[in-house]
């Protein structure tokens, strides 16, 4: 070796050390700042602070948990995209500001995702849709003014690890004043009230029952599949813009899945009204508008998947959604 390529070795800088992000690594990251806490402490900061779930049978100040079964036990069966969010809010509230696991967090963010936070989830109207201003432009505040009555607004903060079917069942029993009762039957009535939303559309009803019997298989704490999300509102019409050109293509995503606060999944299905006109013959600017807007969404990060309408008209069209849904769990950790 010559002198000059000693030098230029000795001057270029380090590689940096490409970091593992697995549930085993971001688990054992996430223990070793939790474990800095008394055990009285940690009992505070896991279910007040970090506000996680207990759903254990006994109780988290049972003195039998250590510090580490008690992490464990509030975290038990996670997947990554779980972890992650948990991840995520240590690092946002300045439990760990160095480490590993802002490493950790970073390699991650390497894969993606939408960078901006949920500020407004409004879905599943029952009527007709709703009309919103932005009441503060500087906030992001959106506000209901009219048609507020016919749909859904979850007003809670989205938790760092997604949105689940157990956060929504909390949101709903306290919405409902259903407090005394458990949450097959909370769930229940959620489900009804939200399947209201798909009135008319049986291949959209056929994808929400498919999905919604997954919560009977694998418990309540995997992401809510959501329904009729809105995604923006046009207060005029075509004929009052003066153009044939809408400012967006589409105003509500048929289904929406959080798998976490960066992760989240659009689920279409495509009917005749998104390639065909009025009169049932193709309708190539029709599908170019969809197509634009299917990009303009990749490009914010989510992931969009799209179902042809054909594809839910067979008899094997519940089991072609299931196995959809087994490969999504499976892709997004």
């Amino acid at each position: 070796m010559t002198d000059w390529q000693s030098f230029s070795e000795a001057l270029a800088p380090p590689v940096p050390r490409r970091v593992t992000v697995s549930v085993r690594t971001v688990r054992a990251a996430i223990e070793s700042v939790l474990m800095g806490y008394t055990r009285v402490a940690l009992e505070v900061v896991l279910a007040d602070e970090l506000k996680l779930l207990w759903t254990q049978e006994d109780s988290p100040s049972d003195r039998s948990y250590s510090k580490r079964d008690l992490i464990q036990a509030y975290t038990e069966q996670w997947t990554l995209p779980q972890l992650i969010g948990l991840a995520r809010t240590i690092v946002a509230e300045g439990y760990a500001r160095t480490g590993e696991l802002p490493a950790l967090l970073a390699e991650h963010d390497r894969g993606g995702g939408v960078r901006t936070p949920v500020k407004n989830l409004i879905f599943a109207a029952n009527g007709p849709k709703p009309e919103l201003v932005l009441r503060d432009a500087i906030n992001n505040d959106i506000e209901i003014v009219k048609n507020a009555e016919y749909c859904l607004v979850y007003d809670q903060p989205l938790p760092a690890e997604g949105l689940t079917f157990r956060h929504l069942i909390e949101w709903w029993r306290a919405r409902e004043a259903l407090g005394d009762q458990d949450d097959r039957a909370v769930g229940r009535s959620l489900h009804h009230r939200l399947i209201t939303s798909l009135a008319g559309n049986d291949a959209e009803r056929l994808i929400f029952t498919a999905y919604g019997e997954r919560y009977g298989k694998l418990g309540f704490d995997i992401p809510a599949l959501i329904p009729q999300v809105y995604l923006h509102y046009d207060p005029y019409t075509l004929r009052q813009r003066g153009t044939e050109i809408g400012p967006l293509a589409r105003q509500r995503m048929d289904f929406l899945l959080l798998f976490s606060d960066r992760q989240r999944v659009v689920i279409e299905l495509d009917g005749r009204q998104h390639y065909a006109d009025d009169r049932g013959y193709a309708d190539p600017s029709r599908y170019a508008k969809m197509m634009a807007e299917d990009r303009r969404l990749r490009l914010a990060g989510y992931e969009v998947y799209r179902f042809g309408g054909q594809e839910l008209a067979g008899s094997g069209a519940k089991a072609t959604v299931a196995a959809f849904f087994d490969a999504l769990q499976a892709h997004m950790g």
